[in-house]
This record gives C-alpha cells, structure tokens and sequence, in this order.
C-alpha cells in the first residue's frame, strides 16, 4: 500500500491530540514538585514506552540499532540533546515576553525551521519544493501555518489585557522584549531539532525495513535514540533542581512534599513542545511550597500516564510521516498545526479563555480555521505531488 496523505494528516491530527492532552493527568499529581512529576513521567515517555512499541511492534530492534552507523546514532542522539535545550529555555521566553507573544515566536521559529531546513540541507528545496507544483502548494500550507500561529499570539495578547494588574504581573514577571527576543529565537531553533534529528535518523529506518519492520513503524527505532538526548538534558535539569530544593526524597516514600501553586502548575506544561518551562527561569525554593503528604502509589500512576499520552504525540508523528510521500518535511508543520489546534481546543474546554473578551475569542477561532485550513493545504500538496 502506497502513500496516504489524508491518512497521514488524521495520525498527525492524532499526535497533536496526545500533545494537547498530555498535562491533564498531571493535574491529579499531589504534593510533588515540578521536577520530580516531570522526570517521572519522562521515564516513560522518552525511555520505557519508546522501547517497549519499538520491540513489540518492529523487527530486532536491538540488532537494528548495534548495526547502525555510529555516527548516524550520535547526531540523533545530539539532535534530540538540543531538543531538550529548546524546551528548558522555553520557561525563559516567558519570563521576558509573557505566555501569548513568547509562545507565538517559539513556535514561528519551531514551525519554520523544523519543516524548511531538512529539504534545505539535502539540497532538495529549489528542485523538488520551489520547483514544483506540490511543493509550492505545501509552502502555502507553511505559509497559513505561521498566519494561525500570529493569530494565536494576538488572541493570547488580547486576552492578557482582559487581566487585572495581579494576573500580568504573574504572567510575565520581569518583561525585556531584546531579551526575550534572543531566547526565543534560540528556544525556536533549538526546538526544532527533533525534526532534524528524525531527518538524521534515516538510516536506521533503512535497516529496520531491511529487518522486515512493517512501514507503518519505521520511525519507532529513530524515537528511541532521539528521545534519548532528550531525557538526558531533562534528567540532568531535573536532578539539578531535585538537589536544590531538597525533593529528590519524593521518589521513594510518602512524605512531605512540595507542591507548585496551582498557578505555576498549570502554566508549567503550556508550550509548543511539552518542555518545562517557567521552572527553568525560576526553580520554586521549598521555602515558599506548603508541605503535604504525598500519595505515592496515584502520583507514579498519573505521571506515568502523562508520559505515555506525550510519547504517543510522537508514535503517531511518525506514523503520519510515512504516509506523505516525498513531502514528508511537511509532517512537522503538520505537527505544530495540530499541537496548536487540540490546545487550543482544551483551553476552551477547560474554560481557559473565559472572560478574554470578544476580540480575543474572534482571534482564537480565526487562528483554528487558519491551523485547520494549513493541515488541509499542506495534505493536498503532498497528494498531488503523489499524483505526478
């Protein structure tokens, strides 16, 4: 069975769901700091699920990667390194822009690129995208990506002027637009390197299909070595606040714990890529947590729960990428278009954008038409591009 793009559009749709789904069972997360729910739930997501489906759902998965070139494995691993940087410095771009116009740039950056640099690098973009009809027709769907993106930071904008003087102040602590400017720039980039890491992968796709690995789930193999650099940056952030606000006893017994303001909490996994991010600008001293016993047993549950709803954004990534054909530099527009759409749609759900006012509310549903018409566009360029 050849190339499906509208098959490959509804599993990326899925894996925007899963990342727009990931921090609600955090929110049964009791009297744990940040740091520990998030490395928890890390565990599963970049390490025990990756290689759980890998080896239940591919062919010698183990064999696969010992046959890989170490080089391949090492700017794999690298690129998911960066990755981990892009998300932790997340928590600095809102810091210094706010959630609305800081999230806005990291994923223009993110968007931009993740999906224009690959075909850049392998020297395909004037041939197979500027010069050709499909090619043209999915740089539109880029293009309707971004405008949705802008739409989504003005709908955000308008929505934070709807706050009182106490609620910016908490939104955006310490402004600096030159600041936020250089990390976001830097987050975007950074981001985006866990597309150029599934790129850099490519020949452990090669050797997994050569192992009989069925097409749908080439791309496990590559996850595990990207989310690998990824939980290395996390793991080490982690252990570093877990040493410094005294928490590293919360893995084991069912003591006190410290648990972030229901503020903090809720804005701590809001962003393009579920990263941590105002931790990494202002790590919560014990000092100021109330101090609660924690139920162990629902806390490991929870978390790992979350970490496997994050892995699946991913699973179903890779699963969509092999259904666009040439085009599948696309899938990571697909991607951020679908991460915006479903969080989005929770934050409505969830009664998030109450009371942001009519402009805000006409803003956000011009951005989900925008996001939702990329996704189409970006799908019908690849399915003519099958066509010839």
């Amino acid at each position: 069975m050849g190339p499906n793009p509208a098959l490959g559009v509804f599993y990326h749709w899925l894996g925007g769901f899963a990342s727009g789904t990931l921090y609600l069972p955090f929110r049964w997360v009791r009297h744990w700091a940040w740091e520990t729910y998030w490395l928890v739930g890390g565990a599963f997501s970049w390490i025990i699920v990756p290689w759980a489906l890998a080896f239940f759902l591919t062919k010698d998965v183990a064999q696969v990667l010992s046959e890989t070139p170490a080089s391949t494995l090492f700017w794999t691993y690298l690129f998911g390194l960066l990755w981990g940087f892009g998300g932790l410095t997340f928590g600095l771009t809102m810091r210094f822009l706010g959630m609305s116009l800081g999230m806005a740039m990291v994923l223009g950056y993110t968007a931009t690129f993740g999906t224009l640099i690959p075909p850049i690098f392998r020297g395909e973009f004037v041939t197979h995208v500027l010069g050709t009809h499909s090619g043209r027709v999915i740089l539109i769907g880029v293009g309707v990506c971004l405008i949705g993106i802008v739409f989504a930071g003005a709908a955000g904008v308008a929505k934070e002027r709807k706050m009182s003087v106490t609620e910016k102040r908490l939104a955006i602590q310490e402004f600096d637009l030159r600041k936020g400017v250089v990390v976001a720039t830097f987050s975007g980039v950074m981001s985006a390197c866990f597309a150029y890491g599934l790129a850099s992968g490519e020949p452990i796709r090669q050797i997994t299909m050569r192992h009989l690995t069925p097409n749908l789930w080439q791309g496990l193999p590559v996850l595990i070595a990207v989310l690998l650099g990824g939980f290395t940056t996390n793991f080490i952030w982690c252990a570093i606040l877990n040493s410094r606000n005294r928490t590293g006893h919360q893995y084991f017994r069912s003591g006190t714990g410290a648990e972030l303001p229901a503020e903090r909490r809720e804005h701590a996994l809001e962003n393009a890529i579920d990263a941590p991010s105002e931790e990494m600008a202002k790590p919560l001293p014990v000092s100021e947590a109330p101090m609660k016993k924690s139920p162990l047993l629902a806390n490991y549950f929870f978390s790992a729960v979350a970490g496997t709803i994050w892995y699946f954004q991913f699973f179903f990534y890779t699963m969509g990428e092999t259904q666009m054909g040439q085009y599948k530099f696309s899938s990571w527009t697909l991607h951020m278009a679908s991460i915006m759409i479903f969080g989005s749609l929770w934050g409505i759900a969830l009664k998030e954008w109450k009371g942001a006012g009519s402009r805000a509310g006409t803003l956000l549903a011009a951005a989900l038409l925008l996001l939702v018409g990329s996704t189409v566009i970006v799908g019908y360029g690849n399915y003519i591009g099958l066509a010839h």
